[in-house]
């Protein structure tokens, strides 16, 4: 008769599987996690408490029966019992690996506990060349935890459903599935990320983009790409139409006046299990969408005055702030392109909806701002910082510019000892528009080029006064410039 797991060896690690693959920001991990440790759920240390138990189990396994004489099902228990302990034995280790690789930048950094980690996954009758992938696989999922963890602070639901949606976004549903199937494909999948102007859109997209998978390079004795390369984030609000087709897909020489040598675009510097962000992904024309939806659907891209097309390798991300079915109903955003890009759909929630929900956030927001501020963390600071928006902005503050603008407050107070609203514009610019009105001195043009230069003077910025009034944020920006070009001549 076989070897095999006693029943409670195998009720024990069929728990450690599911844990193992559950998304870590999830409800259902925190519950497997205690029932593991068989502690209460508010018992401090739990995962040292699973892991202690885990490893007593698998060594008592090890002693009682060879692993090659185990069922398959029982032998890949014994698998997903031991990915659970290697992969934690190193977390640390992986940590200052995540540390080394920013300091690093582009350049490759040594991996020095990579030989015990694959030789821990060898000895449990692992494969070498899935030991080496699945090498990878934890090198992909502790930076995910770091960048989504640390970067998307916040303990109230909103938050927590948006870690989860974020790293579902990277290992999908089911990281059994990811592991199996789709390591190498999530290029294929799009993702869309929606929410106010100023609430982290582009951090979350960060956090994806910085965790793609990157394979284990044995012959350099290190991962194939450094993580700080893997994410182009690009504003496409920033470009002018004529601009915007070479910025993404590049042009050759001659292609037009000034093109005087061949020049790659932003697609083009996407490598293989990277991501580009495409941010304000609302404001691209018919015409650049058609050649968008190639990228999404083809994979393949054609530089401007080009006739061979080239390889897109990274995954995209889309990002706007704006209603797309709006959009869509006005027919400024094609509906195939649309379907194509929402495979996957993350909204960010506004400060406001935050803060309703856990006032405490704020103190935690404002620890991690001040801190990026000034470079390292200053919790006394930080105190003095939200007493004074407490004091002067009060819990009523309406945060229109959620995050962003919990920023800026920030560092005015940082700076000047208070953090109230800018002023807002001069009387008498609201007065000469209201005297222009009464007189019927405006036309339709210099009407709205006017509101849109006071709205400017008053909140700062063109996204602000784009969401004003509706216009996308190029027309905005060229109202505001014509406005203030009408102020100025009187």
């Amino acid at each position: 008769m076989p070897a095999a797991l006693t029943p409670a060896e195998r009720d024990f690690l069929r728990l450690v599987s599911r844990a193992a693959y559950a998304n870590p920001f999830s409800a259902e991990r925190d519950g497997l996690d205690t029932r593991i440790a068989a502690v209460p759920g508010d018992e401090p240390d739990v995962l040292a408490r699973l892991l202690s138990r885990l490893r007593r189990r698998l060594v008592a396994i090890e002693r009682r029966v060879a692993l090659a004489e185990l069922s398959p099902e029982d032998r890949a228990l014994v698998a997903h019992g031991t990915f659970f302990d290697v992969f934690h034995r190193f977390a640390a280790d992986f940590d200052g690996l995540i540390a080394a690789q920013l300091e690093a930048g582009e350049r490759r950094v040594a991996v020095p506990f990579a030989r015990e980690v694959l030789g821990r996954l060898t000895g449990r009758g692992i494969a070498p060349e899935r030991a080496e992938r699945l090498l990878g696989f934890f090198w992909q999922m502790r930076r995910a935890w770091s960048f989504i963890g640390g970067g998307l602070v916040g303990q109230g639901s909103a938050m927590r459903a948006l870690r989860e949606a974020a790293w579902s976004s990277v290992f999908t549903h089911d990281v059994a599935l990811f592991e199996a199937w789709l390591w190498d494909r999530l290029e294929d999948f799009a993702t869309l990320i929606l929410g106010e102007t100023g609430t982290g859109k582009g951090a979350v997209a960060g956090a994806i983009g910085r965790s793609g998978y990157i394979p284990w390079d044995p012959a350099r004795a290190a991962f194939a790409a450094s993580f700080t390369q893997t994410f182009v984030p690009v504003n496409l609000a920033e470009f002018s139409e004529g601009l915007i087709e070479s910025a993404l897909f590049g042009h050759k020489k001659g292609a037009f006046t000034g093109a005087v040598a061949d020049h790659p675009g932003l697609l083009a510097r996407v490598p293989k299990h990277g991501a580009v962000l495409l941010d304000e992904i609302g404001e691209v024309s018919l015409h650049t969408q058609v050649k968008l939806l190639r990228v999404l659907q083809e994979r393949a891209f054609t530089p401007v005055g080009g006739e061979v097309p080239e390889r897109f390798a990274g995954r995209i991300l889309g990002a706007t702030h704006q209603d797309l079915d709006r959009l869509r109903a006005e027919g400024r955003l094609r509906d195939d392109f649309y379907y194509r890009l929402c495979a996957d759909t993350i909204r960010v929630p506004s400060l406001r909806e935050r803060l309703a929900e856990a006032p405490g956030e704020l103190g935690e927001l404002v620890q991690v701002l001040v801190a990026r501020i000034v470079g390292a963390p200053a919790p006394d600071l930080a105190r003095t910082v939200e007493a004074r928006i407490v004091a002067e902005l009060g819990p009523a503050h309406p945060w229109p510019g959620n995050v962003r603008e919990l920023e800026q407050v920030c560092r005015r107070a940082l700076l000047t000892g208070r953090c109230g609203a800018p002023s807002v514009p001069p009387p008498d610019d609201a007065d000469a528009l209201a005297a222009a009105l009464r007189a019927g001195a405006l036309d339709a043009g210099d009407l709205l080029a006017r509101y849109c230069a006071l709205l400017y003077a008053a909140h700062g910025t063109y996204e602000r006064v784009a969401r004003i009034t509706g216009l996308d944020r190029r027309t905005a920006k060229k109202h505001v410039q014509r406005g203030q070009a009408l102020a100025e001549a009187g």
